[in-house]
């Protein structure tokens, strides 16, 4: 069953007067005293940048911590995270999808943590803290799609596609970008979720095909999106909850599932072993877990699913119940080792490929 394409028409003013509310419904300023006394954290945040940067200015108002805050797309946080693990940097990893959190977790990143919150979450976000042995949890969940430009398809008279069959169309080259599975958690999950839809060799066959109508691979899986509103390019390969919010800033963007079927990300959140302010970071991790604070991702424009099952779901949202989704094995397609061969395999076999 297709989901239909979201848009929204929400004006620049409406979205910043939101997050200026949240902002002050939820900041309560604290003394000076109190502020040098809360010491600070460190977080990596694979989310996008208003919200990365709600979340860091709420949390330090509301508590007086510091929050050093850093800004990285999955693949590049378990990359640095593998690099610090012999004087680990980072107290938390806040966001990105949840595959690259579960081979921190496999790796030793991780630490052992198991909130008191558990029982308020969807069982899908417990799921991810069971696997990980604890090490991770689940804090949102969002489904892969397609993005478009509505005015480009338009302009260049071309079908909005279906299906991921319907991308191999020769319409399509040089229309699409997608990100870079080595950087890009999103990226992965596309590969994750082709190959246990069509099968491992069927889905190689199918991404050599792909590859001749993208135009770029980008680092950052919100990049292609962030193309797409801007104009730059008709069609990206994304998580559909990022279109509203480009769609709310005005931009001609609108988004589907394919008919196929298709995967969902689990967004994690981690906190690091040998992390060096660990009281502030399970601190951050229960104010994370609150429905005020996993509500904050509307304000800021991104519309996932929350894992409290409290946390009121804005009604831009994708609806789940009229998307097809595989049953995707967050287990298998979590591990390092699989992570590792098939991203070995996609440099290999198609990225050297010309175009």
């Amino acid at each position: 069953m297709k989901q239909g394409p979201i848009a929204c028409t929400w004006s620049r003013s409406r979205s910043l007067s939101l997050s200026l509310a949240v902002l002050a419904a939820l900041a309560v300023p604290v003394g000076a005293a109190r502020a040098q006394d809360a010491g600070q954290l460190n977080v990596i945040c694979s989310v996008q940048a208003e919200w990365c940067n709600m979340i860091q200015t709420v949390f330090a108002r509301t508590t007086g911590i510091k929050v050093n805050m850093s800004l990285k797309g999955s693949g590049e946080a378990l990359a640095q995270l593998i690099a610090e693990r012999a004087n680990p940097k980072t107290d938390v990893w806040f966001g990105g999808t949840g595959d690259p959190h579960l081979q921190a977790a496999e790796q030793g990143l991780a630490l052992e943590y198991k909130s008191p919150a558990l029982g308020q979450l969807h069982l899908w976000a417990q799921q991810q803290a069971q696997q990980s042995g604890y090490k991770t949890v689940g804090i949102y969940s969002g489904p892969l799609g397609f993005g478009y430009n509505t005015e480009l398809i338009a302009k260049k008279k071309l079908p909005v596609p279906q299906s991921w069959a319907d991308l191999l169309k020769p319409i399509y080259k040089g229309e699409i970008q997608v990100a870079n599975p080595a950087s890009s958690g999103t990226a992965y999950t596309m590969i994750a979720t082709l190959v246990q839809l069509m099968g491992e060799d069927k889905a190689f066959d199918y991404l050599k095909a792909l590859h001749k109508n993208i135009a770029a691979y980008t680092r950052s899986g919100t990049g292609p999106i962030k193309a797409v509103a801007r104009g730059e390019t008709t069609l990206s390969i994304s998580f559909v909850h990022d279109g509203p919010g480009e769609a709310m800033q005005g931009f001609p963007v609108a988004t589907i599932t394919p008919s196929e079927g298709t995967g969902a990300e689990i967004g994690s959140m981690t906190i690091i072993k040998g992390a060096r302010n660990l009281d502030n970071a399970k601190k951050f991790y229960e104010w994370a877990l609150t429905p005020a604070a996993q509500e904050m991702g509307a304000a800021a424009k991104q519309f996932q699913v929350p894992s409290n099952k409290a946390a009121k779901i804005d009604p831009r949202v994708p609806d789940f119940k009229k998307i097809k989704f595989i049953n995707y094995d967050y287990a298998k397609y979590g591990a390092s080792n699989e992570r590792k061969r098939l991203i070995g395999k996609w440099e290999k076999d198609v990225n050297s490929l010309p175009r």
